[in-house]
């Protein structure tokens, strides 16, 4: 899939690594007040969403443990737990096992059309894109592939696995396949070149999506850790193929989203500021 490889790769074969905080913890503890109605993990949602509003806790700062926090608020780990989903279901945090809970610069809106562009989309959202190459390879297609790009199954295909990220912070896995025709497009991808660069090479100057089709899933473990998202955590999966202006296919894609950080816009509208 196109999406998230517009912007050049940093070579290398290590699993992103979550940003480092950029700010330490509060030094004064948690002063809640649970009373009322409500169940006490609305209550408990309510006041960590307030105080990451009102910058008690900037992005990119890890909040306390659950042990900490259930401690503070004086309910168990299974009532907090609770609270913590919500705010991650939010995209307000971010958690991975062993890493604890980060808070998010909120969702990012990501537009899919003719010519979805990673980078492009990263920065209309004020965002820093970056991508990981994790793998390139020319092997025999498979019959997905095959079918998909319009070749026999077993004809050579490049596959390039990648890591978007968005400040540091992964996004998209993809795995992109091209038809072997596309002989430069191995070493300008090597080289550091985005996918629309490394298709250039190639002579495709302009090439848009056929098609799309999503569905909502749980990656895989190893899409799941690169992507930092908690165990069981579900995604959004995108399979799509994109042509170049003389009709023929040039990339088959399919891509794991993490929904946790990203919101996909489909249409050429826009929804309203504050919604």
């Amino acid at each position: 899939m196109t999406d998230p490889a517009d912007s050049p790769p940093k070579r290398t074969h290590a699993p992103s690594q979550p940003p480092a905080p950029p700010h330490s913890q509060p030094s004064e503890p948690l002063a809640p007040r649970l009373s009322g109605d409500a169940p006490l993990w609305r209550q408990i949602h309510a006041a960590l969403s307030r105080d990451i509003a009102d910058g008690r806790w900037p992005a990119g700062t890890h909040l306390p443990s659950e042990a900490d926090l259930a401690r503070r608020f004086g309910v168990n780990r299974h009532t907090l737990r609770r609270a913590m989903a919500q705010l991650r279901e939010a995209g307000a945090i971010h958690v991975r096992r062993g890493a604890g809970a980060v808070v998010t610069e909120g969702r990012i809106d990501y537009r899919l059309g003719p010519r979805t562009r990673f980078s492009a989309n990263l920065t209309a959202a004020g965002r820093i894109p970056g991508r990981r190459l994790l793998r390139l390879e020319t092997i025999a297609a498979s019959r997905a592939e095959a079918l998909a790009l319009d070749l026999a199954p077993g004809d050579p295909v490049h596959v390039a696995e990648t890591l978007a990220e968005a400040d540091g912070v992964p996004v998209i896995h993809s795995v992109m396949t091209f038809p072997g025709r596309l002989s430069a497009l191995p070493g300008a991808l090597a080289a550091g070149a985005g996918v629309t660069e490394a298709l250039a090479a190639c002579g495709i100057a302009d090439y848009t999506r056929a098609w799309t089709r999503l569905s909502a899933g749980r990656p895989g473990a190893l899409v799941a850790r690169h992507l930092m998202m908690a165990d069981g955590a579900a995604g959004l999966f995108t399979e799509s193929v994109s042509r170049a202006e003389d009709g023929r296919s040039v990339e088959y894609g399919r891509s794991w989203f993490c929904t946790d950080r990203m919101s996909v816009i489909a249409g050429e509208g826009s929804p309203p500021d504050g919604l």
